[in-house]
């Protein structure tokens, strides 16, 4: 799967910009501010239907702007796909494929698998449990439909629930009832959840393992451990007996959104001991092993983001991240670099067909 070429007007900072891709290797240099990470975001925006970095989508608008457009071309399975995002303000965002505009932004997810590696990752080791959770979700969603389906129901559910907890101060017996009801629905979507995230952090923990060996060190053993109230205690009993608390806090205390992943280095803390570029390449192997678990359930080869990931590594990461990247394991990459001069090396080094892309300020063309 290629992204041949793609179209981008009113996005963020950049006004007008179109360009056609290489399908191996494309290095993206310039001043920070030129637009290098939105573009990745734009590309981004085109698997997902939105921003890796932004949840609302009217933020996305260019300043003075009343719309924003993003449109792309594929190469997939010996056929080629159109795909357009097109945000105006006060409407709806609309996502279409070949010209037809999807009900359903759900049903497009894993038909263009997308990784993004940023600086920001290292949230998932300083943020909340969310940010973990969305990390196994978005993983999981673009190989397992179901998976998907169970999660955004499960997470209606919840929110019927919460509402429901806030609005009643005495419960009667159809409150009770209703209540009672929804539990039901929760119940085997929680468990779906929860066992697809089990398998998931077992399967992945090998292949995280080795790429971390790869960038850092064979040295160091790190773990992720998936932390559930699940694991201790059945899902009915959970509800039934954290019902009281649940009234007196008005939202759902227990389930799987409140899952998390503990992160370990030799068995200690990364979050608490581990260094800035322990912990950068902590995620980095995180998100390769995200690449062939991935490539193994659906038979693509996910188009890798990488968006300034050299900072805050030594040379020795750095040299061991290009000689990965720049051999025949990835498809279709995307780096963005302030380093023209690593960036052209790195072109150089591949042997293979790469393009170099020169962005300035406003990021309307290339060099």
């Amino acid at each position: 799967m290629i992204l041949n070429s793609i179209k981008i007007f009113n996005f963020k900072n950049i006004e007008d910009f179109e360009e056609d891709f290489s399908p191996n290797l494309n290095c993206l240099t310039g001043d920070n501010g030129v637009g290098k990470t939105n573009l990745l975001d734009a590309i981004h925006y085109l698997s997902f239907s939105k921003s890796y970095f932004n949840t609302l989508d009217l933020k996305n608008i260019r300043h003075g702007e009343e719309f924003f457009a993003i449109h792309g071309k594929y190469t997939n399975n010996n056929t080629t796909d159109s795909i357009s995002c097109i945000q105006r303000e006060n409407q709806k965002k609309q996502l279409s494929l070949n010209d037809k505009i999807y009900k359903k932004f759900s049903d497009h997810i894993g038909k263009y698998p997308l990784i993004m590696i940023s600086p920001y990752d290292n949230d998932l080791i300083n943020m909340g449990s969310d940010i973990r959770r969305k990390y196994a979700d978005v993983v999981i969603s673009q190989f397992n439909a179901e998976y998907l389906a169970n999660l955004i129901a499960y997470n209606k559910i919840v929110q019927q629930r919460n509402n429901l907890l806030k609005q009643l101060e005495n419960f009667s017996s159809s409150d009770y009832s209703l209540i009672e009801l929804l539990n039901e629905q929760l119940l085997p979507k929680g468990k779906f959840i929860y066992d697809e995230r089990k398998k998931f952090f077992i399967e992945l923990a090998p292949v995280f393992q080795k790429y971390y060996d790869i960038i850092s060190s064979p040295h160091e053993k790190v773990r992720l451990n998936y932390i559930s109230q699940l694991d201790k205690e059945d899902f009915v009993n959970l509800l039934n007996n954290n019902f009281e608390k649940d009234k007196i806090l008005k939202f759902t205390t227990v389930g799987t959104h409140k899952d998390d992943i503990a992160f370990f280095i030799n068995d200690f803390s990364v979050k608490n001991y581990a260094s800035q570029g322990q912990q950068k390449s902590f995620t980095i192997a995180m998100k390769f092993a995200q690449f062939d678990y991935i490539q193994e359930h659906t038979g693509k080869k996910p188009i890798l983001l990488l968006d300034d990931i050299f900072d805050k590594l030594d040379d020795s990461r750095v040299a061991n991240i290009i000689k990965l990247v720049s051999g025949d394991k990835f498809g279709q990459v995307f780096i963005t670099d302030t380093n023209s001069e690593r960036v052209s090396n790195l072109l150089k080094e591949t042997g293979k067909e790469g393009k170099l892309f020169i962005m300035k300020q406003p990021a309307t063309s290339h060099e």
